[in-house]
């Protein structure tokens, strides 16, 4: 006979399996309870922004994780794609242009250039870890370096402004206004877009049941016909493709764009995803869960900005965020066995 579980053991078991979500939630209250403007409409907007470069990030770094990869090239992946999307869509008229003999372009088809390369680096990235059996943190630490040592050239380690009135224009657009709040930015909606079609993509599709497969063992995959290699080097273009992309919002958002853009992204992306029930050992993610992961990030940067706490103490309670979410997970890996 099935023995049914009560509401307080359900209630337990999501404190127990959630313990930095519940912390964060209850920190989140008494920070909003005790300092104006914390609940407010542009706290949320400013959250949901800056959540949305990183989850898109997250995104591409959950494949190379349930496969029981990794990526670490990630933040300087967008940062490339950053400079690029910035040096296409200055001004002709620019006084301080970087190539003064580039024409003005749509900034649609600088996307479209900035996720193809996005795609080659990721694809380079795949052949490297599945071909050459280059240990993931190995050839992505090596990516890491060779792509920021091309931003480094390429932009001679100057920024890079004047972006065109279309540019600024589509990311100064707003939706639902709402008294004397101007609106939530509308490039937030590129998360739920791509939150969606990475929905899709694990649970509806083959390729998504392959990433699992492999996550949870891969050599039982190789044996059942999956092709492991091509999988994997597909996994680590699509990373590259989200890198990109959100390169390309960095830009942006942030009205100008440098080398020196995502510096450790990459590390607040894992940190996010394993948050999120990303397990480092492979096989199990959800989307949901990614998010939920970056939002608790995000919104633990804004609580200690609220509170007034010394800007370099995040990397100190970062750090102990994501050695407490490793370890839980490795915890809860050793339990099941």
């Amino acid at each position: 006979m099935k023995t049914q579980t009560s509401i307080p053991q359900k209630i337990w078991a999501v404190i127990k399996g959630n313990p930095i979500v519940i912390m964060l939630a209850v920190l989140s209250l008494v920070v909003g309870c005790t300092i104006d403007k914390f609940f407010s409409l542009d706290n949320l907007n400013n959250l949901m922004c800056n959540t949305t470069v990183r989850f898109l990030i997250a995104l591409g770094v959950s494949g190379c994780l349930i496969t029981k990869g990794t990526d670490l090239s990630a933040g300087r992946q967008a940062a490339l794609a950053a400079t690029l999307t910035g040096v296409m869509v200055q001004r002709a008229d620019y006084a301080s242009r970087m190539f003064s003999w580039m024409p003005e372009m749509n900034m649609w088809v600088v996307l479209l250039i900035v996720l193809a390369l996005g795609a080659i680096i990721g694809t380079i990235t795949g052949v490297i870890v599945s071909y050459l059996n280059v240990p993931p943190f190995i050839a992505t630490l090596g990516i890491q370096t060779i792509v920021y040592g091309i931003n480094l050239i390429y932009t001679n380690a100057q920024p890079i402004g004047g972006f065109t009135d279309s540019f600024k224009a589509f990311f100064n657009w707003k939706f639902l206004p709402i008294g004397d709040f101007k609106g939530f930015n509308g490039y937030i909606l590129f998360a739920l877009l791509f939150g969606l079609l990475f929905w899709f993509m694990y649970n509806k599709t083959t390729h998504g049941k392959y990433i699992y497969a492999i996550g949870g063992n891969e050599n039982a995959a190789e044996v059942s016909g999956v092709n492991v290699r091509s999988r994997k080097t597909l996994i680590y273009m699509t990373a590259g493709v989200m890198y990109a992309f959100a390169g390309f919002l960095m830009t942006g958002k942030s009205g100008g764009a440098s080398a020196s853009m995502g510096v450790s992204y990459e590390l607040e992306a894992i940190a996010g995803c394993t948050i999120g029930g990303v397990s480092t050992t492979g096989g199990i993610g959800t989307v949901g869960g990614i998010l939920i992961g970056v939002l608790v990030f995000e919104l633990l940067k804004i609580i200690l900005q609220f509170v007034g706490a010394d800007p370099n103490f995040n990397y100190i309670v970062q750090g102990l965020v994501v050695i407490t979410a490793v370890a839980m997970d490795i915890r809860k890996y050793v339990a099941k066995k």
